[in-house]
C-alpha cells in the first residue's frame, strides 16, 4: 500500500468548517460550491461504481469525481492536455511576464465588488498593454497576450492582481511584418504603471458614478 500524499481535498475537509465560520460571509456561492465539491470528490459522498478486471475478476470500488473545474484532481488531465496544446502555439520569440496589481487599500472594496473590480482590472491592464505597445516610441506593434487573475498573495490574503504573459514582439501597425522587442526588454515599467494607474482610477470613478459599486462595513468610512 502506497503512502497517502496530502491533497487539497484533505485540507478542505479538515479546515472547511473552521474557515467558513470565520470567512464565510466573504465567500461567493460559486466558491462555496467549489469547496463542497473538492471536499467530496472521489469519496462515498458522491457515490461510486464497481470496476472489475476482465481477466482475473478482481474488483474495486471507484468513487465518482466532482467534475468541478476548480478541482485539481479532476482537472489534472484536462490541464495537461490544455498546456500541451498551448505549447504548440508558442511563437519563436522570447516571452515576458508582467504583473498588474491593485494597491492594498483597494482590496476591501474589491472583495465587496468582485465582478465589477476584476472586470475593471482586466480592462485597465489590457488597454494599457495595447496602447503602450502600439506607441512607436516603444514598440510600434499590435501585440497579443494572455492574462490570469489571482485574488490572493503568497500569504493567502486577499490581493487581486493579474499575471500577463506576452511574446516579445508583435505585428507592425500596417500588418506587413513582425517587430521584435529589444533584447531582454519588452515595455517600460514606469510608463506602463502610470497609464495603468490612471486608467483604473478613471474606470473606478466612472463605475462609482454609475452606481455600480456597493459599500459595506469598513468601506463605508474609507471610501
Amino acid at each position: 500500500m502506497t503512502e497517502h500524499r496530502l491533497e487539497v481535498a484533505d485540507v478542505v475537509r479538515e479546515h472547511q468548517e473552521e474557515f467558513l465560520a470565520q470567512w464565510g460571509h466573504t465567500v461567493s456561492p460559486q466558491q462555496h460550491k467549489a469547496l463542497r465539491d473538492i471536499g467530496a470528490c472521489r469519496t462515498p459522498a458522491l457515490g461510486g461504481h464497481l470496476e472489475q478486471c476482465d481477466r482475473c475478476g478482481h474488483s474495486v470500488i471507484a468513487y465518482d469525481s466532482c467534475r468541478n473545474r476548480h478541482c485539481p484532481k479532476c482537472q489534472f488531465s484536462a490541464r495537461e492536455k490544455w498546456l500541451n496544446e498551448r505549447a504548440k502555439e508558442l511563437l519563436p520569440a522570447p516571452y515576458f511576464h508582467l504583473v498588474f496589481t491593485l494597491p492594498q487599500e483597494l482590496a476591501p472594496l474589491a472583495l465587496q465588488n468582485q465582478k465589477v473590480i476584476y472586470n475593471l482590472l482586466f480592462r485597465a491592464a489590457s488597454e494599457t498593454l495595447l496602447e503602450i505597445a502600439a506607441d512607436r516610441k516603444h514598440l510600434g506593434a499590435r501585440i497579443g497576450f494572455l492574462a490570469v487573475l489571482h485574488t490572493w498573495g503568497q500569504n493567502l490574503h486577499h490581493h487581486p492582481h493579474l499575471h500577463c504573459v506576452a511574446p516579445g514582439g508583435g505585428i507592425s501597425l500596417d500588418g506587413s511584418r513582425w517587430i521584435c522587442c529589444r533584447n531582454n526588454f519588452f515595455l517600460p515599467v514606469r510608463v506602463l504603471s502610470r497609464l495603468f494607474r490612471g486608467k483604473f482610477l478613471a474606470f473606478l470613478r466612472e463605475a462609482d458614478q454609475q452606481g455600480q459599486l456597493s459599500f459595506f462595513g469598513t468601506c463605508l468610512s474609507k471610501f
